[in-house]
Order: C-alpha cells, then sequence, then structure tokens
C-alpha cells in the first residue's frame, strides 16, 4: 500500500512539475529539446540499440551495415521529435491539432457514416499514432473509441487517458473490447502491429520478409460486430506536421477468407514501412516469437474455430 502510494505520488511530481509544464511551451521550443534528445540517442545514450539494430537486420537483411545504421539514426531522429509530440499532445489545442493532423480526404467521413455500421479504423504505430489517437474523435460524427492496454504506472494511466479523451474519445480497456461496441456505429481504433502475447493465438503473415506473428483481434472483431474496416494512412510532411489518408478495406467482413482481413491491413502497414523504413518503432520487440513447428496443424485449428463461429450459417 505504501509502495503504490510513493509511485503515485513520485508520478504526480514528475507530471505536475515537469512534463505537464513543458506541454504549454511552443513546439519550436520543445523540438530544441528533441534536437538535445537525437544528440543523445546518438551518442552517450543509445536507446535501445541492440533491439533495434537486431529489428533492422530481421526486416532488411540485403541491405548493408551502412545503410542500417543510416536508418537507425532517422529513426532516433523521428524518435525525439515523437517523444516532445507527444508531450504536446498533453496540452495541445484541438485547432491546432487538427492544423498539424491534416485529414487529407474528409469527404470519406460521409461514405463511412452511410455505410451504417460499426467501423474498426485500423493504424500501426507509425508516425505519430498519439496525435491519431486524439484528432479522431474530431474527424468522425460517431461515437469514437480506442482499444489498448494500459499502462502499468496507475498515475499516469489515467492522466494519458484524460488527455487522450478530451476531444471527445473514449478509452476501452482490451480485455473489455466489447464495451467499445455498445453504442450505436461506433468507430473503433486499433493499434494492430504489436506484438501478439503468444505465438500460437494468432496469425503467421508474411510482413518485412519473413512471417510474423500478428495479432488477429482485428479481423476477429469485425467478424463479430460485422464491422467495415478502414485504415489510417499517416504521411509526414514536414517537421510537426502530418497528413492522414482515410481508406476503406473491406466494407462486409463476412464476404472474405479465414485471415484475410489480417493480409489486407498487415500489407498496408509493410508498405508504409519500405517507403519510409525511419518512421515505425523499431524499438519494440517485433520479433520476439518463433514459428511453432506445428503450425500449419494449429492454423487449422484456428479456421475451423473461426468457420464454425462466424461462417457456420454463411
Amino acid at each position: 500500500m505504501v509502495a503504490r502510494q510513493i509511485q503515485i505520488l513520485s508520478g504526480a511530481l514528475l507530471y505536475y512539475g515537469l512534463v505537464l509544464p513543458l506541454s504549454y511551451l511552443p513546439l519550436r521550443i520543445l523540438y530544441v529539446l528533441a534536437d538535445f534528445l537525437f544528440i543523445l540517442f546518438c551518442t552517450l545514450l543509445p536507446y535501445r540499440k541492440r533491439v533495434i539494430d537486431q529489428n533492422l537486420q530481421i526486416a532488411f537483411p540485403n541491405q548493408s551495415n551502412e545503410e542500417r545504421k543510416q536508418i537507425r539514426k532517422d529513426f532516433y531522429r523521428y524518435f525525439a521529435d515523437l517523444l516532445v509530440e507527444s508531450v504536446k499532445n498533453l496540452s495541445i489545442s484541438k485547432k491546432q491539432l487538427l492544423e498539424r493532423m491534416h485529414l487529407e480526404n474528409p469527404e470519406i467521413l460521409e461514405e463511412i457514416k452511410a455505410l451504417n455500421k460499426p467501423i474498426l479504423l485500423v493504424a500501426g504505430h507509425y508516425n505519430n499514432w498519439e496525435w491519431l489517437i486524439t484528432a479522431q474523435a474530431s474527424w468522425f460524427k460517431q461515437p469514437s473509441y480506442g482499444i489498448g492496454m494500459p499502462l502499468s504506472h496507475p498515475f499516469w494511466n489515467q492522466k494519458l487517458t484524460e488527455r487522450r479523451e478530451r476531444f471527445g474519445l473514449k478509452v476501452v480497456h482490451a480485455q473489455n473490447y466489447q464495451e467499445a461496441f455498445e453504442a450505436k456505429n461506433p468507430v473503433v481504433l486499433v493499434l494492430a502491429d504489436q506484438a501478439p502475447s503468444s505465438p500460437t493465438e494468432c496469425l503467421w503473415i508474411p510482413f518485412l520478409h519473413q512471417n510474423t506473428a500478428v495479432i488477429f483481434g482485428p479481423e476477429y472483431m469485425a467478424n463479430k460486430f460485422n464491422c467495415s474496416v478502414v485504415f489510417a494512412d499517416i504521411k509526414h510532411s514536414k517537421r510537426g506536421y502530418y497528413n492522414v489518408n482515410i481508406e476503406v478495406l473491406v466494407k462486409d467482413p463476412k464476404k472474405l477468407n479465414y485471415q484475410a482481413l489480417t493480409q489486407m491491413h498487415v500489407q498496408k502497414l509493410g508498405q508504409q514501412i519500405i517507403n519510409n523504413p525511419t518512421r515505425w518503432l523499431w524499438s519494440h520487440k517485433r520479433w520476439k516469437h518463433q514459428q511453432p513447428a506445428n503450425w500449419q496443424n494449429q492454423l487449422q485449428m484456428l479456421k475451423s474455430r473461426f468457420e464454425e463461429k462466424f461462417r457456420r450459417n454463411a
């Protein structure tokens, strides 16, 4: 109990004493801090360098060591900017956010609304996903939700959730994902590129030149709640500015074969990364699982279970 109180107190001191005040500074000043962080990452504090290098070796085996080192260096530049932009996200105004997170094709919003069904919005940890989370509810007229895992630190989880929700989004714990679909025709955001917790309760899909464990949640939810699925493609235009293009991937997921939907959104993310590899979160352990030796048998079991649940009366 005492340890928990100390944890909450230390988190509050850091949040109110440093991070929140920093967020009120103009981005042009915060980018000076980002420049300093970039130098530290490249010299004294090479953040998760081993993980980044291992991931780049796996994803780009045909590139030279120098080419991969350049990607890592460019990633550190992006990551430093992402950190200060995430700090700014705590207090950025709605007007400034929508200027910096520009929706390229707003006309698609009426098309999506006219589908008159739940919408699953799929994206990855690419470019500034934090601003995507915060901006989402400002674009869609339907109720907006974001599904994710809570932070281990209770105070920080509470504060970041409050900040993400201030323009209308509702954050839902992944274990309680059904809550997001209780509203009429919600728009539910899922960042679908994290590594699954189990190498067997997932799909193995070609991604960046090798079979990769991919979460099945988006495909499962799309079929369970009969969602249309759209993909958010975030492009970096200049420092502190992004363009978002929303594309309808499928209107009726029940017409697709098993794992086809997962292949579609994984392919979209993979193409984003190939187009600009420096702006994906290379510092997470994406390939920590090994494909099971009996995967084909496991796949048949998962497919049969899926079709029994969602295709039996098709």
